[in-house]
């Protein structure tokens, strides 16, 4: 098992960290015997097989196992003692891992060391045509790479025995990825729970009211967490959507129904471009307002992204992720969000240590997570200077030889979404080297550039040689060089230009006559 770490931006909640960790070890291990006798219990009960593992999230049981560990070592964790709250929901959003996964573990990373018996997972209905009603998954078990999960079937006939319209309709979970997608996390975290799956058919107020009222007086006396499974807004460009995402978050603070149902219909009503929904589990999220407010809940942000944090998604067109707690308390709490993205009112300019420092931190944690679980981290913690649009190159060296070096040119990305590509692409895609391996991780230092603007020069006479990156084109072939590569290799101008030739495809001598150069700088940090 690899050995737990932590990112540096995180430092100061060292302690506490370490506190959770030893408790995240313990449950790992004494998962994998619950499974087991879940497993012995259940064999020949009715199970409802896995339908988007392989998908969503692996479908090899020890890399499931190892993704959960590591978004949950890398997930915020504010310092709240365990006797200071008692949590009673969370909402977790249920896209793919590789995007939404560490949104998710944040929400779970708050009941951490908790003890429940009983976790309720309600999902939107994304499968089947509404209905009006809520299907609650009544019998048998749920199964996933990690083995089976027994569905507490008392638990979930108080629900049903409590209105006609709580019913079990079983093609709703079929293939309802959205409650799928949570247990996973259950088995991890809580090995002896019991699960009831349900699919909240329409969001209807009333109908989601009284089912959050059936699940805290069928909770009386019983250790349970209720997992609201809904991810935000649906497919607006990366800005549209982080203003929606947090209107509506802040809206479902008040766990008042008609602030939030307000909220959806403004932002609607301003016919955002790609705009298909604000909340897809707005009814579950309807229901965790009335289980909050009987049991005396306040509501807690506690993170927030959106796919276009991801070094694989695409700005123009997102979906946004938010992790929340609704908890009782022994006294007020407040809990500082953690938002991905450029901060609100940071007025840096300059890139700081602390900055390269996590950049750096960024780039070999994609790299190693890329190879140990399929997915990256989210770039969290950074200055507004980290998100400004600027190219840069990564390059890796082994044993001080070049092991790859890829970069973005292109001032049309912020900087840590080009740090984050680039390092996978360095590691993996550069064409003059067999793709980096785990093992070889230790012995490679990672080093960023960052460039400055590129600028057309008259000719080569204005190449200076240490302080100017070059880019050479000719007849439709281009090269370029950072500028430290001539010091290091020990060219003079001509011998510089002479390879950037060569590295085109073109005749050496080719920068004497009719070539075009651009010339850049470049801040240059390493882990050396």
């Amino acid at each position: 098992m690899p050995k737990l770490r932590f990112p540096v931006w995180r430092t100061s909640y060292s302690s506490q960290h370490n506190k959770l960790a030893m408790k995240l070890i313990f449950t790992l291990i004494i998962s994998g015997v619950f499974s087991i006798m879940l497993n012995l219990h259940t064999s020949n009960a009715d199970v409802r097989k896995a339908a988007v593992s392989g998908q969503f999230y692996p479908d090899n049981p020890e890399k499931l196992r190892l993704t959960i560990k590591t978004f949950l070592e890398n997930a915020y964790k504010p310092l709240i003692s365990d006797d200071e709250i008692e949590p009673v929901a969370i909402i977790a959003p249920h896209a793919g891992y590789v995007y939404s996964g560490q949104i998710a573990a944040d929400a779970f990373a708050q009941v951490i060391g908790k003890d429940f018996e009983t976790v309720i997972i309600i999902a939107p209905n994304h499968t089947t045509a509404p209905f009006n009603g809520i299907s609650v998954y009544s019998h048998g078990a749920f199964e996933t790479p990690l083995g089976k999960i027994a569905i507490d079937e008392e638990f979930a006939g108080k629900l049903m025995a409590s209105d006609h319209r709580f019913v079990f309709k079983a093609d709703s979970h079929i293939n309802e990825h959205a409650v799928e997608v949570q247990v996973p996390f259950v088995q991890v975290l809580f090995p002896s729970a019991r699960i009831v799956p349900v699919v909240v058919g329409s969001p209807d107020p009333g109908l989601c009211k009284a089912f959050g009222k059936a699940i805290f007086e069928a909770s009386s006396g019983k250790k349970t967490l209720t997992v609201i499974s809904s991810d935000l807004s649906h497919y607006p460009p990366y800005s549209d959507a982080r203003k929606i995402d947090l209107q509506t978050l802040d809206a479902i603070l008040t766990m008042n129904t008609e602030n939030f149902l307000n909220s959806i219909a403004r932002s609607e009503s301003k016919h955002i471009r790609g705009l298909g929904t604000c909340a897809c589990g707005e009814g579950p999220i309807l229901a965790a307002f009335e289980l909050a407010s009987l049991s005396g809940c306040k509501a807690h942000l506690v993170s927030y992204a959106n796919s276009g944090d991801t070094f694989i998604g695409d700005q123009n067109r997102v979906v946004g992720y938010g992790a929340v707690l609704f908890a009782k308390s022994l006294k007020d709490i407040w809990i500082k969000p953690l938002v991905a993205g450029p901060p609100d009112n940071d007025v840096a300019t300059e890139l700081s240590e602390t900055d390269q420092s996590l950049l750096l931190n960024l780039a070999r944690t994609t790299i190693s997570d890329t190879l140990t679980v399929g997915a990256m981290p989210l770039a969290r913690g950074f200055s507004n200077a980290a998100y400004r649009r600027q190219g840069a190159f990564v390059t890796l060296k082994k044993h001080g030889e070049l092991r790859g070096c890829i970069g973005h040119m292109a001032e049309n990305l912020p900087l840590v979404q080009v740090v984050g590509k680039m390092a996978m692409a360095a590691a993996f895609r550069d064409p003059r080297f067999r793709p980096v391996r785990h093992e070889e991780l230790k012995d490679i230092e990672i080093e960023i550039s960052v460039l400055t603007p590129f600028k057309k020069v008259s000719g080569y006479d204005d190449i200076v040689v240490g302080r100017d990156g070059v880019l050479l084109q000719k007849q439709g072939a281009s090269a370029v060089f950072l500028p430290q590569v001539a010091p290091e290799q020990g060219w003079d101008r001509d011998e510089m230009l002479s390879h950037l030739c060569m590295k085109a495809g073109l005749d050496a001598d080719c920068w004497k006559q009719k070539a075009e150069f651009m010339t850049f700088q470049a801040k240059i940090f390493s882990e050396k």
